[in-house]
């Protein structure tokens, strides 16, 4: 069973993000980025499978600039076997990001899909949603529990009222969540044999999607900066303000 890790680049989540002078967007010069933190669970996920003997193949693949083979290497040195790039110098919105994975799932012949549920720089929480669509499987979202046997997935997930357990038939598509796993740290010997697994690097046009973007950003701003508290005596101080001040009553 052959499992495709989509994984994705992004600003390191240690990081605070700048926007640019012109509210263009999130200024990336001179910044630390890394694999986006719910694909590296995937990852996880898909290794331990392998390791299980229910994966065969772990896949990960990338859409983004040159730099993403870094995060793809990242991905090798955790346990995948092989990577694929989907060059693109400009940024891919959700959808073009699916029609791409649904062609690679396909050329592929890939049984499952498990990829983060969201990315931490847009947070769309789309792409996997939208891929289900377009291959016509079957999908589990937010999953805090993975088990495949028999030729279908057993997916506990989280859900607003606790946890909500379905069964999928395989082929599939499964989105992870943050409390699925706990990544591990990539050794130094993993992460030389890394270095000498294969990455192929295609570009978008040899799946045939447009990719040109149907989103125009207006403006992009910093939220604002949070006043300081106040204490109040009673509790009638605290409706008064929240009916007066707040305007929440």
């Amino acid at each position: 069973m052959k499992v495709l890790v989509p994984v994705k680049r992004v600003i390191d989540y240690n990081v605070k993000a700048r926007v640019k002078p012109d509210q263009s967007g999130v200024d990336l010069a001179n910044v630390k980025m890394s694999m986006n933190p719910f694909c590296e669970i995937a990852v996880e996920e898909a290794v331990r499978l392998k390791e299980k003997g229910v994966a065969t193949e772990v896949i990960a693949v990338s859409v983004g600039p040159t730099q993403a083979q870094e995060t793809i290497r990242t991905a090798l040195a955790m346990g995948a076997d092989r990577g694929i790039l989907i060059q693109s110098d400009t940024d891919v919105e959700p959808l073009a990001v699916a029609k791409l994975l649904a062609a690679v799932a396909k050329e592929e012949g890939a049984e499952v899909v498990l990829m983060g549920k969201q990315a931490i720089d847009g947070d769309n929480n789309a792409v996997g949603q939208m891929l289900s669509q377009l291959l016509g499987w079957p999908q589990a979202t937010f999953a805090s529990k993975v088990e495949i046997a028999g030729g279908k997935a057993v997916v506990t997930r989280e859900v607003d009222g606790g946890l909500q357990v379905l069964e999928v038939a395989l082929p599939a598509v499964i989105t992870a969540d943050l409390r699925l796993n706990e990544p591990r740290y990539a050794s130094l010997p993993n992460i030389m044999k890394a270095k000498k697994k294969e990455i192929a690097v295609k570009a978008t046009g040899d799946y045939g999607v447009d990719v040109a973007p149907r989103l125009k950003v207006l403006k992009v701003s910093e939220p604002p900066k949070r006043t300081a508290g106040v204490k109040v005596e009673t509790a009638a101080d605290l409706v008064s303000k929240l009916k007066t001040e707040a305007g929440v009553l």
